[in-house]
């Protein structure tokens, strides 16, 4: 199980658009330069970020900036924007376990439960921490 980097990239996205929106344009290359990708997956990013509400682009005079105030946004809302493990869970089964093995037969009914509960502890923990939190620690 992992949360693949543009989690992570989201959230620095996040703290750059809020440190510096109302000092220096904010653009897909700035943010490229700052997190050391390319500008490609950053446009994918922002338009992520940007459909959930919480960034808006302004077109002509351009820049990015925040749609929210910092403490609003929770690490769960950038996870449910980025991550395409919503759907499917942090726990894929694998698929066609043995119905006629007594382990094969049960799995899923002894494991469900379980997963989806620590599934849930994992969105509350992600809704605990917000971007708030994140400018806190770098000022």
């Amino acid at each position: 199980m992992q949360v693949s980097t543009q989690f992570t990239i989201s959230i620095h996205i996040l703290a750059y658009v809020a440190l510096y929106q109302d000092k220096q344009k904010v653009t897909s290359d700035v943010l490229s330069g700052s997190i050391q990708v390319n500008p490609v997956i950053i446009r994918r990013l922002l338009s992520r970020l940007k459909n959930h509400g919480m960034i808006t682009v302004h077109r002509g005079t351009g820049g990015t900036f925040l749609a929210r105030k910092p403490s609003e946004i929770t690490f769960l809302d950038v996870y449910d924007a980025v991550e395409n493990l919503k759907e499917e869970g942090l726990f894929h089964f694998h698929e066609h376990p043995n119905p006629a093995c007594p382990v094969g037969r049960d799995i899923h009914h002894a494991l469900d439960d379980k997963l989806a509960e620590v599934q849930k502890a994992f969105e509350d923990k992600l809704a605990s921490y917000t971007l708030q939190d994140v400018l806190g620690d770098m000022e």
